[in-house]
């Protein structure tokens, strides 16, 4: 009755079931009380009750342009219930739900005047009434209200939205790349939004290359005082507001304004930044984030002292009036965590809580800063603005993609700010599986999908709308995430969890709007143990899966390799992600010795060497007898580019290409199961040697532009293809 799951099947022919401690601590979580048979008995006998005498749920679904157009949400209430409903642009439609055609024969026989099914005749249409019909109503969050004959009421949030989104217009490839890996000889010791705007014109033109896909660019929990920071990008303070990290410092309008001591201060600090850039291209130092952001703070604080333009003034103005109060919380948090420390659980007691009044009383003593953290989230939206349209005047018909965090860190602005809508003492992560026998505990809060509904799902409208503002495309991180999580309770082992359920029509009828309104396309990481149904949803909506070409298999078959044309269309296909190995590595081997020297192997490195070798030489066969690997292997080079060809020949509509593929790097950017055994998270993109190489020397390798002549000269065939079939009956193709 809550979405709590008391079993779940890892496979069709197996259920496991849940444990009584995990489901209780669940049902605790979303305020239900079944610790004992008594609590269970009085709360089914109030769920029951709340169910039975409700309408409407808190949130219905209004599909438009399906095929056929599923039934509207009203479509169950009793005949006759006037239906009206106030959009969000404030206009007033109002229908009847129609009766069945026995009870419309009543009507033409009653009194002028009288009451039928609810509703009055017509005295000046002979006594017949003239019932309204249900309008096209424009997309949009707008608010239902209904009115039965016997006149019960039901108010609802009602989402209007496109039952599937438009694919990408044609065929088109991208580059994948964590933005903190690729310095420039600009960066201040990791990657910034400069450069990618650099990496966005150069691989538009020179590539033609669509679209560049770049890791959750979230605002990170800081460092704490006793330790680093937390590098992972997937575990952010809030993923409402970008990180200010990313800026380039020199960027910024007003750094051009510095003068007398202020400019001193500011060159003294880009020296320091040459050398923190320096100890991580030729020094082998790792990135750290941490000494990047201390420095770039401290010339932050330096441009913040030159006065805005008149014009630059009026648009920080807009900026804070769009944002409103989200923002203000968030740089709230700010300035408490500066103040305090960065975990919210630690602080006084009042401020616990966003709401209180002395919450409401630091955030007016902490004025300069909260608006220091606001004007930061300005300037950072400002680049990546800019960082958009480089991409689009180079020519990419998508753009940027952002990626989209599972969750939240618990300790950040967003559990704090919007902490009744995350379950307390809950985490998410997943089951046990043939992957991880212990299954996983990712430590992030996750939503109550009561609350996500009460709010017509409110919190998760803005940071979608938040992230596409300057997105061609957004990447949803374990999409899966929009049906069901894993909750695991505080203090437990993740394979004492239990999955609950969310709302999927409405997740993905919010997802479906904003990316609309957006323009974007959607990609689901749907890789791993998938639900039976799920992807099938997914593509009626238009949500483009994940296909990584290692796991594509005729898994319900023979097992072996899935030819090209055997795969599915509606997808984003690459070689590996950044929780995997480089194709480089993969091909040689070298990912299962890194897996051997840090311990992580349950069996010995002789059997799975040749578990990966025997997989990647079937792989191999087959593009041997496909004619994409010229002199049937044996060359690292050859088989790397002929494992793109085999992914440009699928029908998939967007092919992902791995960065550090092209220069050879053997390295993954996170190895999962790892803490302080790998360096997650801060390795600088590098070369076949393990030398770091900069966006400089990338624009210029041999290695590299060898490797893209397999997209450049395949996607314009593509192309001219496309030119042709598309032309004017007459028209030649030029």
């Amino acid at each position: 009755m809550h979405g709590v799951a008391t079993s779940y099947s890892p496979s069709p022919d197996r259920t496991v079931p849940a444990s009584d401690a995990a489901v209780i601590a669940a049902l605790a979580a979303l305020d239900v009380d079944a610790s004992t048979p008594d609590a269970v008995r009085r709360a089914l006998a109030a769920r029951e009750t709340e169910l039975s005498a409700r309408l409407l749920p808190p949130t219905v679904v209004a599909w438009q342009g399906g095929d056929p157009e599923p039934p509207p949400p009203w479509a169950g209430l009793p005949p006759g219930t006037r239906v009206c409903v106030e959009t969000e642009e404030g206009e007033r439609l109002e229908w009847d739900v129609p009766l069945p055609d026995a009870d419309r024969s009543d009507l033409a026989d009653a009194p002028r005047g009288s009451q039928v099914g609810g509703r009055e005749t017509s005295p000046r249409s002979g006594g017949k009434s003239e019932p309204r019909v249900a309008p096209a109503l424009p997309l949009g969050v707008h608010t239902l209200r209904a009115t039965t004959p016997d006149n019960r009421t039901a108010t609802a949030h009602l989402i209007t939205a496109p039952h599937r989104l438009p694919p990408p217009r044609e065929k088109t490839y991208g580059i994948l790349v964590q933005l903190y890996s690729l310095l420039s000889r600009r960066s201040w010791g990791m990657g910034d939004l400069g450069d990618l705007a650099e990496l966005a014109a150069w691989s538009g033109r020179s590539l033609r290359a669509g679209f560049v896909q770049v890791n959750p660019l979230h605002a990170a929990v800081p460092k704490p005082s006793d330790g680093p920071s937390d590098p992972s990008p997937y575990r952010p303070s809030s993923r409402r507001f970008p990180d200010p990290v990313h800026l380039r410092v020199e960027d910024i309008p007003e750094y051009a304004h510095l003068d007398g001591e202020a400019r001193e201060l500011a060159a003294d600090l880009t020296r320091q930044a040459a050398a923190l850039r320096e100890s991580v291209l030729q020094q082998g130092q790792l990135i750290d984030r941490d000494a990047v952001w201390a420095l770039k703070v401290r010339a932050l604080e330096l441009i913040r002292e030159v006065p805005l333009g008149p014009g630059r003034r009026a648009a920080y103005h807009d900026f804070l009036a769009e944002h409103g109060e989200d923002l203000e919380d968030h740089a709230t948090w700010c300035a408490l965590a500066e103040r305090h420390g960065p975990d919210w659980h630690t602080w006084p007691a009042p401020l616990r809580d966003p709401s209180s009044p002395e919450s409401a009383r630091a955030r007016r003593e902490l004025m300069d800063r909260v608006d220091f953290h606001c004007r930061l989230a300005w300037l950072t939206d400002a680049q990546l603005a800019a960082a958009q349209r480089a991409a689009r005047d180079a020519g990419m018909d998508i753009g940027l993609v952002h990626d989209l965090a599972v969750g939240v860190h618990p300790s950040g602005a967003d559990a704090w700010a919007q902490r009744r809508h995350f379950a307390a003492g809950m985490s998410t992560g997943a089951p046990p599986d043939a992957f991880n026998a212990l299954g996983q505990d990712w430590g992030l809060p996750p939503w109550r999908p009561d609350r996500l509904a009460e709010s017509g799902y409110a919190p998760y409208r803005a940071l979608l709308r938040a992230l596409l503002r300057r997105a061609g495309a957004i990447r949803i991180d374990h999409v899966m995430g929009l049906f069901r999580l894993w909750w695991v309770p505080e203090g437990r082992a993740p394979t004492e969890g239990t999955y609950v359920q969310y709302d999927a029509e409405a997740m993905l009828a919010v997802l479906a709007l904003e990316a609309h309104r957006a323009g974007a396309l959607v990609i689901g990481e749907d890789l791993g143990t998938v639900e039976p149904g799920v992807r099938e949803t997914l593509q009626r909506h238009g949500v483009l899966g994940t296909s990584v070409l290692w796991f594509e298999r005729d898994w319900a078959g023979t097992g072996r390799p899935l030819p090209p044309e055997s795969w599915r269309a509606d997808c984003l296909a690459t070689a590996t992600t950044h929780d995997l190995p480089s194709t480089a590595a993969r091909i040689t081997g070298e990912h299962v010795q890194l897996r051997d020297r840090l311990g992580l192997l349950t069996r010995p490195a002789a059997i799975e060497q040749a578990e990966a070798a025997a997989d990647v030489s079937e792989w191999l066969a087959l593009l041997s007898r496909l004619g994409m690997l010229p002199g049937g292997g044996g060359h690292e080079q050859e088989e790397i580019r002929a494992v793109h060809r085999f992914l440009l020949a699928t029908p998939a509509r967007m092919i992902g290409v791995w960065l550090p593929d092209a220069v050879g790097d053997r390295r993954p950017q996170n190895l999962p199961g790892t803490w302080d055994q790998y360096p997650n998270w801060r390795l600088p993109i590098a070369d076949a040697a393990g030398r770091p190489v900069t966006l400089e020397e990338l624009a210029a390798s041999p290695r590299l532009h060898a490797f893209m002549d397999v997209f450049r000269t395949r996607m314009d065939v593509f192309r001219t293809r496309e030119r042709v079939r598309t032309a004017p009956p007459g028209a030649r193709p030029v």
